[in-house]
């Protein structure tokens, strides 16, 4: 059980305090919107796959307005949204396969929960999937837009979901049995560094066989590095869709805060490594990283196998994934693993 000090420290965390205005002007749409483009993917990246295709179609219906922020602000996340999403669509329906009972899915940190939604809705029955977020206008969008009647929301920030929470919240009770995969998204960043004790909080939630997907802005040991990477986000990427006011002005009010509950990429794999026996990058976008462990190698493998490649151009991507990690004394084998061919839809032309 996290102990109550801990806890208490979350609730002082910037992301219920200092940076709540934030959140709650983007989530309602009334400040930190794109003011020069809207974002969109670019499919050519992910080879007209037809199944990030066909996720993207029913994604961009649900939208809400962080999701504009969201996607114009980190280069390259909308295609590993979509890119994600199908391989985690695959993963559920096989869970639903092999127990006969709707797989689920649990998102923290994901905004109006645009993924979840869009998930249970393509699931049709198959999935049900939880978001969380302690922001008001994060819950009316997603209510605005639910899509689906087996996707769920709770309005609240993540540790309250607890034991105790789960047995008395009816809104719960599909999912007091835990979950096939957790998806964080930048979420444990605005409460602090302590990653194990935030991972004690949804790690065992997760039945066997089950996934953990991070979406990860990490430290490095070199600062000069880090900033580095962090102007050719801001010039290169952001300035396409913000205007150098707001990026400056963000930067200011969130963005160096959150610097001080970032930990490195050793301090993450070792914070995963108390929980799951294997963890694997497979994206990474200048100072963000997909990172997805389990216990079950075999988990594993086949969803890592089942997703295309990275859709990022080379230059903002410094690490070469997939990359393996293992918890200490384990040796699953080899893992020479490729990812899979796209099936690609030939655009018509215009």
């Amino acid at each position: 059980m996290t102990e109550l000090q801990i806890i208490e420290a979350w609730r002082n965390a910037p992301r219920l305090n200092s940076f709540a205005g934030f959140f709650e002007r983007t989530a309602q749409g009334l400040a930190n919107m794109p003011d020069l483009a809207t974002p969109e993917p670019d499919m050519n990246l992910l080879e007209f796959d037809i199944d990030c295709m066909t996720f993207w179609d029913t994604h961009r219906r649900l939208w809400g307005h962080f999701d504009h922020h969201y996607f114009a602000s980190i280069p390259y996340r909308l295609e590993e949204e979509y890119r994600l999403a199908a391989a985690i669509l695959l993963f559920s329906l096989s869970a639903w396969g092999c127990s006969g009972q709707a797989a689920t899915i649990y998102t923290l940190g994901a905004g109006a929960g645009t993924l979840a939604r869009a998930l249970a809705r393509l699931g049709d029955g198959r999935l049900k999937t939880l978001n969380c977020s302690p922001t008001a206008g994060n819950r009316a969008c997603f209510f605005a837009r639910r899509g689906s009647e087996d996707a769920y929301f709770y309005h609240g920030p993540f540790f309250e979901l607890d034991d105790e929470r789960y047995a008395a919240d009816e809104n719960l009770q599909p999912f007091r049995d835990g979950y096939d995969l957790v998806l964080e998204d930048t979420t444990f960043q605005m409460y602090g560094r302590d990653r194990e004790e935030q991972l004690s909080v949804i790690a065992p939630r997760i039945r066997a066989g089950g996934l953990l997907v991070q979406i990860q802005k990490l430290m490095h040991p070199d600062m000069k590095t880090y900033l580095e990477r962090e102007r050719q986000k801001d010039e290169q990427f952001k300035s396409r869709y913000f205007s150098q006011t707001q990026i400056v002005a963000k930067k200011r009010d969130v963005l160096d805060t959150m610097a001080d509950f970032q930990v490195d990429l050793k301090s993450s794999i070792s914070a995963l490594g108390s929980c799951f026996d294997y963890s694997a990058i497979t994206w990474n976008s200048g100072n963000f990283y997909t990172i997805v462990s389990s216990n079950s190698f075999a988990s594993l493998r086949d969803f890592i196998t089942s997703m295309v490649k990275p859709a990022i151009p080379p230059e903002y991507c410094y690490e070469l994934p997939p990359r393996f990690f293992a918890r200490e004394g384990m040796s699953p084998g080899p893992t020479d693993w490729t990812w899979r061919a796209p099936r690609s839809a030939t655009p018509k032309p215009e």
